[in-house]
């Protein structure tokens, strides 16, 4: 909405933002403009977002988990977040402050709303665990602005205690696993990630509910956890191969693109070929996915827009999309590629 009052006052959306939240220098005539656009449009920024552009630091704190060995910048979940965030903000004229958390590290995000380090806060990579979880009830106890990207806290379809941007993964699992099912699948392995991620128990109810709804039996021998890296979809590629080699198995599901890249890899050293010997569809539609050989039938995860939203919530005021619930869920695509038997031609 910030946007279209841009385009019908003829400014940019940082002079909106600084019109609407009453910062920064503006003339009077381009202050009235915007003001008459605003109220064309009926756009009424939300307090939160006047609450932040109040206050002195004018930076939006994004806190990221730091992983030895991993550049969280190529890795395409957190750097298409990253990317959504950055251009909010930087349409909005604030400013992205990056805080890296070590896994032993204590959470004390309070701490960096006292010393006026940031104005709000977005925290990427939270889990359920006690540390990440009483951080944000003291967030939330004392009444500062932060949204959590892509956990939830609640139960699925339920009050979330905490401004949440998430996608429907259980739809998205749903619909992979549908997809192998109509190509002829009956015997789904599932590599799943670890179950502190929210995401990673949407995945596993959306492929045990489908395999419920179609008659299709409930193996646990068929479910594999990994930890959503590539490595450790290669290293389940011996147990998919024995489960394949000996009709146990037909199609592998796995959460994440990086984990079934690994599998394919993998399982290529035992002479097994997707989309020729299994079937396999992997989740988060990552660059990857089209660059495999064959390339990756997966679930398309819209990282940007989420990134983007929530930045917007705690900026601009853009309720749009948020329940009762205190929750935004974005939907997810899938994409059928060779490696469930559809041709299509490589992007160059």
């Amino acid at each position: 909405m910030r946007q279209q009052v841009a385009k019908l006052a003829g400014v940019s959306e940082a002079t909106v933002s600084r019109v609407l939240n009453g910062v920064g220098p503006v003339k009077e005539a381009t202050k009235q403009r915007v003001l008459a656009a605003a109220a064309e449009l009926g756009y009424v920024p939300n307090a939160l977002a006047q609450q932040f552009a109040r206050k002195k630091s004018g930076n939006l704190g994004v806190v990221l988990p730091h992983m030895a060995k991993v550049s969280l910048f190529s890795t395409y979940y957190f750097s298409e977040m990253l990317s959504g965030i950055g251009s909010e903000v930087q349409a909005s004229g604030n400013d992205l402050l990056l805080l890296f958390r070590e896994a032993d590290q204590p959470r004390n995000y309070v701490s960096l709303f006292q010393s006026q380090k940031i104005d709000a806060l977005i925290v990427l990579g939270a889990r359920e665990i006690p540390q990440d979880r009483s951080a944000l009830e003291e967030l939330a106890q004392d009444g500062y602005p932060f949204c959590v990207l892509n956990q939830r806290y609640g139960p699925r379809g339920g009050e979330s205690p905490f401004l949440t941007v998430d996608a429907d993964h259980w739809s998205g699992s749903q619909e992979a696993v549908r997809h192998l099912i109509d190509i002829g699948c009956s015997k789904i392995a599932f590599i799943n990630g670890p179950e502190q991620y929210s995401n990673s128990i949407d995945r596993r109810e959306g492929y045990l509910s489908v395999l419920a709804q179609s008659g299709l039996p409930i193996e646990q021998r068929l479910m594999l956890t990994g930890n959503y890296s590539r490595k450790s979809g290669y290293e389940l590629a011996n147990d998919l191969a024995v489960l394949i080699q000996s009709g146990r198995a037909d199609s592998v599901f796995a959460a994440n693109d990086r984990m079934a890249i690994g599998a394919m890899q993998g399982l290529r050293e035992h002479g097994l070929e997707a989309g020729r010997d299994y079937a396999i569809c992997g989740y988060d539609d990552a660059d990857a996915a089209r660059m495999a050989s064959p390339q990756l039938t997966s679930v398309a995860v819209p990282f940007q827009e989420m990134g983007r939203k929530a930045a917007s919530l705690l900026l601009g005021g853009d309720n749009a999309g948020v329940d009762a619930l205190r929750s935004a869920v974005l939907p997810v695509q899938l994409v059928a590629r060779e490696s469930t038997g559809v041709r299509q031609r490589r992007s160059k």
